[in-house]
């Protein structure tokens, strides 16, 4: 881990093979935030000083060979919109982006909420997803999938599939009301925290499977945003009073 904590942003490993994908997950280190936002805060929704969280967006996107005005971003709400995107911007409303189009970064915001990125290398299309527990359960995934096929008639089978660190299920407690919308796939009672513990990345990898990708092209992050909160920030783990990640994808010239 120590090796890593110098690192502004980690590379998924499914997307390697192709060398015109830019792929990444941001770390919270390498930015200029001061506490509690130290210091790679990317968040555009946070009380963070705005002109210290645009250099710290400024420098992350030139590593990645982008300009803020590449990059495709969505105000989230915790819902199911998606949105297909021509163009780098910033949209209200949606917690999915998919485009076909070349020098267009898509990002996904969070802070413990699970990032997932896909690419079809037929059609040449990238999506990037936010899921959180609501998301989750409204499905986001599969219906990301679903509007990747009805605009570029992509084929799920064809994909390839990013699940990246969110908060892992030994710490994302929860009472009947959040677990309720959860099959027992998903979620275990533990007496001794008298609280449910949902698995957000299983429950993710399963409807991707679900929706046809196969199993060696999908990725799933090791790390934990709640564990690891040296290395990624965490939204439940520091109170709510933290900065954010951005999960990326894009397609070069």
């Amino acid at each position: 881990m120590s090796r890593l904590k110098a690192r502004t942003h980690l590379i998924p490993d499914i997307f390697q093979s192709f060398p015109l994908i830019v792929a990444a997950q941001s770390t919270r280190h390498g930015g200029i935030s001061p506490s509690p936002y130290k210091s790679l805060n990317l968040g555009l929704y946070t009380t963070d000083a705005s002109i210290v969280v645009r250099e710290n967006r400024q420098q992350f996107f030139k590593q990645l060979g982008f300009t803020e005005a590449q990059t495709a971003c969505a105000h989230q709400v915790h819902g199911d919109q998606i949105l297909v995107v021509e163009k780098g911007g910033q949209y209200e409303g949606y917690d999915a982006l998919v485009t076909d189009k070349k020098d267009v970064l898509l990002t996904v915001t969070t802070a413990d909420c699970t990032p997932i990125l896909l690419y079809d290398p037929q059609q040449q299309v990238c999506a990037a997803i936010h899921a959180g527990w609501r998301g989750t359960v409204a499905r986001i995934v599969q219906k990301t999938l679903q509007t990747m096929q009805a605009y570029f008639a992509v084929r799920p089978a064809d994909c390839y599939a990013y699940i990246g660190p969110c908060i892992d299920e030994c710490s994302f407690e929860v009472d009947a009301d959040v677990a309720d919308h959860f099959t027992s796939r998903f979620k275990r009672w533990d007496e001794e925290k008298g609280k449910f513990l949902i698995d957000l990345k299983a429950a993710n990898r399963d409807q991707l499977l679900a929706a046809g990708l196969s199993s060696k092209n999908v990725e799933v992050s090791p790390y934990s945003t709640y564990k690891d909160n040296d290395l990624f920030f965490s939204y439940r783990k520091e109170g709510g009073r933290t900065g954010r990640m951005l999960t990326v994808i894009g397609r070069r010239e």
